[in-house]
């Protein structure tokens, strides 16, 4: 009966899980099959998700149940794969600043530890984010020997703007000896995609800091991929809710490995995408 079970959850893993990659140490990236990273789950050290644009409130969308339907899916993945946290990234509710609190009551189902980013539908001051999170618009935590730094690339108008460089500095040299750095920003600074901006300043900066693994994005609907600067990958999530982008609604999974390889993969609980290599 246990076998049974353990080759069903096996069977379940791999039909969902897409778009799987391993960021080498040496920065090389290669291409992992579904099961492989299902083969690599003992080596994991560190395992967190990675899910964006929510736009609860969006008009004429299903966003109660599609903000329900992740946060039971994160939930169901954590049952067998279990998950260190879970990041928020931006865009979690859509520019009417009184679905804030309703959202959050949303996400306090995760049955995992959160933290978020505002987003620039997220249209509301730092004193009513901080308010109904209790916790500030730039803000870093650590985890095992990573460090997570989350900044914030929008205001309470909704322009896209890039992170508060003196203080992102300020945080690259507080974990300079840490052996990741995990960047964690909605809007993207390079104009990669059709709604980023363009930040120069921004890569100058982490270029001094070998020690920065990945950054993330949200915000760009249409993107699952990864972007490169300076071999440092940047890694889209998709959406979970909203009105355009890919035909799925999913989230990213990212797993430290004891060796230092970072492993990540899109989770698509409804159907089975085509693999991407990259």
């Amino acid at each position: 009966m246990k076998k049974n079970i353990k080759d069903q959850s096996r069977r379940i893993f791999i039909r969902q899980i897409s778009l799987a990659s391993a960021l080498l140490l040496s920065g090389k990236i290669t291409d992992l099959s579904a099961s492989e990273v299902y083969g690599l789950k003992s080596k994991v050290k560190l395992r967190f998700a990675v899910a964006s644009d929510f736009h609860y409130g969006q008009p004429d969308t299903a966003f109660d149940e599609m903000t329900e339907k992740v946060i039971n899916q994160i939930n169901l993945f954590n049952k067998t794969n279990k998950l260190n946290f879970c990041l928020i990234n931006g865009d979690i509710i859509h520019n009417e600043k009184s679905f804030l609190p309703l959202v959050k009551k949303k996400i306090d189902q995760l049955e995992v530890p959160y933290f978020v980013t505002r987003g620039n539908h997220d249209m509301v001051s730092s004193e009513f984010w901080n308010e109904v999170w209790k916790m500030p618009l730039n803000h870093s935590f650590e985890a095992k020997d990573s460090a997570f730094i989350l900044a914030d690339t929008s205001n309470e108008q909704g322009t896209y703007v890039s992170p508060d460089l003196v203080w992102l500095e300020s945080k690259l040299e507080q974990y300079k000896s840490k052996k990741n750095v995990f960047l964690i920003l909605h809007i993207p600074q390079a104009k990669w995609t059709k709604h980023a901006i363009d930040t120069p300043d921004f890569f100058t900066l982490i270029k001094k800091y070998p020690n920065i693994r990945a950054g993330l994005h949200g915000h760009e609907h249409d993107q699952d991929g990864v972007k490169m600067a300076d071999n440092i990958p940047f890694l889209f999530d998709s959406h979970v809710g909203g009105n355009w982008g890919t035909p799925y609604k999913g989230f990213r999974v990212l797993e430290l490995l004891n060796d230092g390889t970072l492993v990540t993969y899109m989770m698509n609980p409804t159907e089975k995408l085509a693999e991407m290599k990259y």
